[in-house]
């Protein structure tokens, strides 16, 4: 599936990295600037800790300091909502042990005493969308609410980063978009390589894509007016030559002389097979034919084989399962199954031939010298050992042809002294 979309896969999987990245660095941002904004009121406490710590030690009086808290907008937290603030809040940044100090806290109803010298630790605490100082000392305690001050809100942080995600994500859908012909594309090639002629690969545009289309769509008008051309070509040389066979086997029919007679009925025999090779060749190759393939009886396709190259039935050696079916065109397979036991029969020392089927695979064997060449010189059209009219000529050709349009190739083993040609399917792995 990825192999299928490999291009569609690298682009979401830059999209995520990027997306990915741009992510961590906009949280490293928010925790920079959260932290800055943090010390920046924290500063605020060194001032809270002086006017408390000259507060505690009687150096001002109970109404300056009340006063001195109004003018920095610090308003103090009385009864149960300390302790709640204390419980609950979080904890932003403090100069001594916050944790300890909110464990062991207890309100101090003791009355102020002078003292020389006291410890003043602040800590800063957000709660419900506000900000507190708890300032503690020895020997009393006090909650202050700073009035002006809000807690860290990145507004402007989140909205950068919601702006840089819908133009990564809007990007992402463009390059998708623009991608998406591809995909029309293949559908199209794929097609027009199965035969359809009548495919169109234009698109409208001017990028890079319609350009490779567009030159496809150039390309396949021009096969196709090839194939056209060759076809036409092809059935008009088969349409002339079928009339003046026509008048010379009528008028061979006329000769006196039976040895002569029977010559020339044997080559325009001969004209007319080459003919409906001609004609079958151009059915399969053109890709212009639809090929009706059903599920038939093995033995059927043979038996109707053997009628089509008009052998006797003693000839061909049959050891084949009733029960065996293929899926195939009729008129097709049995025209290649018939041009196999021909060619099996013909160069046979014995002018007889074997049929069997072993592990899905149908063989059609002969006592015969071995081939001279390779089978793939013995199935190009108009191949021949020997300048005679018993060679291998289109037969093989067509057999190779029909074969793989019924998903088989031809193979060719030599065990001792018999010829096997074996009918593979593609799908069978041979060891």
């Amino acid at each position: 599936m990825i192999k299928n979309n490999a291009v569609l896969a690298t682009v979401l999987f830059a999209l995520l990295v990027t997306v990915s990245s741009v992510s961590y660095t906009f949280y490293q941002l928010y925790q920079v600037n959260r932290t800055k904004h943090i010390d920046n009121i924290f500063t605020k406490h060194s001032l809270i800790s002086q006017i408390y710590h000259t507060y505690i030690i009687k150096q001002i009086s109970e109404p300056m300091f009340e006063a001195n808290m109004a003018l920095y907008e610090l308003e103090e937290v009385h009864d149960k909502a300390v302790e709640t603030i204390i419980r609950e809040g979080r904890i932003l940044k403090s100069d001594g042990n916050g944790d300890e100090v909110m464990e062991a806290y207890t309100l101090s109803t003791s009355p102020f005493e002078s003292h020389i010298a006291e410890q003043v630790i602040t800590s800063m605490i957000e709660y419900k969308g506000h900000i507190y100082f708890w300032v503690e000392s020895s020997r009393h305690s006090i909650l202050l609410m700073d009035q002006k001050i809000e807690p860290y809100r990145p507004v402007n942080l989140i909205s950068a980063y919601g702006t840089l995600m819908m133009i990564l994500m809007g990007s992402f859908i463009l390059i998708i978009y623009r991608l998406h012909p591809l995909r029309r594309l293949r559908k199209q090639i794929a097609r027009f390589g199965e035969g359809d002629m009548g495919v169109r690969f234009r698109i409208d545009g001017s990028d890079e894509i319609a350009l490779i289309a567009n030159e496809l769509d150039t390309t396949q008008k021009k096969i196709r007016s090839l194939i056209e051309s060759r076809t036409l070509f092809l059935r008009n040389i088969m349409h002339e030559l079928k009339t003046p066979i026509a008048k010379g086997r009528i008028v061979t029919t006329m000769l006196s002389d039976e040895k002569q007679r029977g010559r020339f009925e044997g080559i325009f025999e001969r004209l007319e097979s080459l003919i409906w090779e001609f004609a079958l060749l151009e059915e399969i190759t053109s890709g212009n034919q639809y090929h009706e393939k059903k599920e038939y009886r093995l033995v059927d396709i043979i038996d109707g084989a053997i009628d089509m190259a008009m052998v006797e039935y003693e000839a061909v050696d049959r050891v084949i399962d009733a029960s065996i079916k293929v899926e195939v065109d009729y008129r097709l397979f049995v025209t290649a199954i018939k041009n196999l036991i021909d060619n099996a029969i013909k160069y046979s020392v014995e002018k007889k031939m074997k049929i069997w089927v072993e592990e899905g695979e149908i063989v059609f064997a002969n006592i015969g010298e071995p081939l001279k060449n390779s089978l793939s010189y013995y199935i190009e059209p108009f191949t021949k050992d020997h300048p005679t009219k018993d060679s291998f000529g289109l037969g093989l050709y067509i057999v190779d042809a029909i074969l793989k349009e019924h998903d088989y190739v031809l193979a060719y083993e030599r065990r001792d002294n018999i010829n096997c040609f074996i009918c593979v399917p593609v799908k069978t792995k041979r060891k």
